[in-house]
C-alpha cells in the first residue's frame, strides 16, 4: 500500500511537473479549429496570387519615382490597378470593404530629390464589436510595399526596368489575396489592408500611416509585414518551399526607463508585445496550415535591414516582418542583366506562387484568429514581489462582452516557446501552485465562448 501511495505521487509530480521534459518546439495550446479561418485557409488561391505578381510586373518599374500619369507603366499605373482590384473585392463584399488613397506630399529627402505624391492603398474591413467610450475600435493591420527599386545601382532610377517580382509585388499580392478572400467574412476586430510605397526610400508610406495612427490614438493590436516572400531557392543554393521566416524584437523600440526597469527585475527580454505577436501567429498558423514551419527570428529584421512593421515599432505598436527562408542577393535591388554567367534582377521566373499562397494563408488564420477573439487582458501582473513557490497572477479583465474566460500558459525561463497552459474561468486572479516566478515565465490569454484566444499578454509589473 505504502509503495503504491509513494507510486502515486510520484505520478502527480511528474504530470505537475512535466513541462520540465518538453523540447524546445511549439506547443499547441488549443487543438480547437476554428470552421470560419479553416474555410479562409482554404479559399486563398495560389492561382489568384501568381495573377496579380504578373500584372504587377507588367508595370515594367515601381519605382516611387517612376511616371506616375502613365496609362501602364510606373508606379501611378500599379497604384490605380490595386485600388481598382480592391474596389472589385468591396463590390464583392457588399460594400463592406472600404478602399481609400491615403495621398500625401512627401518633401525632397536623401533619396527624394524633389516633393512627391505618394500613396498608400487601403482597404479596410470594419469589425463588429463597436467601440465604447473607453476603448477605441481594435484593428490588425498586414501590408506589403508595392514599389521596386534598383537600389543597387542607383536610389534613383524610377526610369529602368525595376521588376521587383519578389520584393515586394509577392507581398502586394499576398495581401491582396487576403483582402479578396476575407472581406466576405465577419470579425469582432477591423482588419486594414494596406500596400505602401516608399518602402525602398525609407519606408514612407509605412512611416506617414503609422504616424497618422498615432495620432489618431488608433487602437493598432498588432502590424503584419510581408516583405521579400517569394522565392524559395536561395542565393545560397538551398531550396525550401516549406519555411518562413518571421521577424520580431526582444526589448521593445520605445521602452521607458521605468519598463526598463521592470523588465530588468522580472525578466521579459524575450517577452516584448511583438515576441509574444510571433509566437501567437506561429501557434496558429501552424495549427491550419499543415507542413509549413513558421521560423522565429528573434530579433527585429535581418542583419543591417529594415521594413515597413520598424514605421510601427517605433510608435509602440507591435509588429513583425514575413520573410522568405533563403534570399537571393543577385536578384535583389539589381537591374536585369547577365554578365558572367550569372543572372541579376528580381525577375518573375523566380517566384514560386504556390509558396506565397502558403505565406498567406498563414497570415490569414493568425489575423482572422485575432480579429475573432476577444481583446487581451490588461495590466497582467504578479499579485506578490515576494519569493514563493506558488505563482499568483492578477489581470484587469477584457473589454469584451462575449469574454467567458482566460488561458494562463506557461514555459520554463530557458524554453523559447510555451509549454503548458491552464485555461480558467471569467475571473481576474489566479494562483498556479508549485510553479515558481523563479523558474518560468506566464502570460495570460483571454478567450470567448468558441474557444477564440487573444494573443498572450506577460506580466508588466509587480502589485505590492
Amino acid at each position: 500500500m505504502k509503495q503504491a501511495f509513494r507510486m502515486s505521487c510520484a505520478m502527480l509530480w511528474l504530470l505537475v511537473h512535466a513541462s520540465a521534459n518538453v523540447p524546445a518546439q511549439q506547443v499547441q495550446l488549443s487543438a480547437r479549429l476554428n470552421p470560419q479561418i479553416e474555410k479562409i485557409v482554404q479559399e486563398i488561391s495560389a492561382t489568384n496570387i501568381e495573377a496579380n505578381l504578373r500584372k504587377l510586373v507588367s508595370f515594367g518599374t515601381r519605382h516611387t519615382l517612376s511616371d506616375q500619369e502613365h496609362p501602364t507603366r510606373g508606379i501611378g499605373a500599379a497604384r490605380r490597378w490595386i485600388k481598382s482590384e480592391f474596389d472589385k473585392y468591396s463590390a464583392a463584399s457588399g460594400g463592406r470593404l472600404l478602399v481609400t488613397e491615403d495621398e500625401f506630399m512627401q518633401p525632397a529627402a536623401n533619396r527624394i530629390p524633389q516633393p512627391t505624391k505618394l500613396v498608400n492603398v487601403v482597404a479596410t474591413l470594419p469589425g463588429t464589436t463597436a467601440p465604447s467610450s473607453q476603448v477605441k475600435d481594435r484593428m490588425v493591420v498586414v501590408s506589403g510595399h508595392y514599389d521596386s527599386c534598383v537600389c543597387s545601382q542607383s536610389m534613383t532610377d524610377g526610369e529602368s526596368d525595376a521588376p521587383g517580382a519578389s520584393d515586394d509585388a509577392s507581398g502586394t499580392a499576398a495581401v491582396m489575396e487576403m483582402a479578396r478572400v476575407m472581406s466576405h467574412y465577419q470579425f469582432d476586430a477591423t482588419i486594414v489592408f494596406m500596400t505602401v510605397p516608399g518602402e525602398e526610400q525609407g519606408l514612407l508610406g509605412a512611416h506617414h500611416w503609422a504616424e497618422d495612427a498615432k495620432q489618431k490614438k488608433l487602437n493598432i493590436a498588432a502590424m503584419f509585414t510581408n516583405d521579400i516572400i517569394g522565392n524559395t531557392l536561395g542565393g545560397n543554393g538551398v531550396r525550401d518551399n516549406r519555411r518562413v521566416r518571421l521577424f520580431s524584437e526582444g526589448v521593445p523600440s520605445t521602452e521607458t526607463e521605468a519598463e526598463a526597469r521592470t523588465r530588468q527585475s522580472v525578466g521579459g527580454e524575450n517577452d516584448a508585445p511583438s515576441r509574444q505577436l510571433a509566437r501567437y501567429i506561429k501557434e496558429v498558423g501552424e495549427r491550419y496550415v499543415n507542413n509549413f514551419d513558421v521560423t522565429l527570428v528573434f530579433r527585429r529584421d535581418r542583419y543591417g535591414r529594415g521594413g515597413d512593421h520598424n514605421a510601427f515599432l517605433q510608435r509602440g505598436f507591435a509588429a513583425v516582418r514575413f520573410t522568405e527562408p533563403n534570399e537571393d542577393f543577385s536578384r535583389q535591388h539589381q537591374k536585369v542583366r547577365e554578365e558572367n554567367g550569372i543572372k541579376y534582377g528580381d525577375v518573375l521566373e523566380m517566384t514560386d506562387a504556390a509558396y506565397i499562397a502558403q505565406v498567406a494563408r498563414i497570415n490569414a488564420s493568425a489575423l482572422a484568429a485575432m480579429a475573432l477573439a476577444p481583446a487581451p487582458p490588461s495590466a497582467v501582473a504578479f499579485k506578490s514581489a515576494r519569493q514563493e513557490y506558488d505563482t499568483r497572477l492578477t489581470w484587469q479583465a477584457a473589454t469584451d462582452a462575449d469574454t467567458t474566460g482566460y488561458r494562463i500558459v506557461w514555459r520554463e525561463t530557458y524554453q523559447p516557446f510555451w509549454q503548458r497552459s491552464v485555461e480558467i474561468g471569467n475571473v481576474t486572479e489566479y494562483t498556479l501552485k508549485g510553479l515558481s516566478k523563479d523558474d518560468y515565465f506566464f502570460a495570460v490569454q483571454a478567450i470567448d465562448k468558441d474557444g477564440n484566444a487573444s494573443v498572450p499578454v506577460f506580466p508588466s509589473s509587480v502589485r505590492r
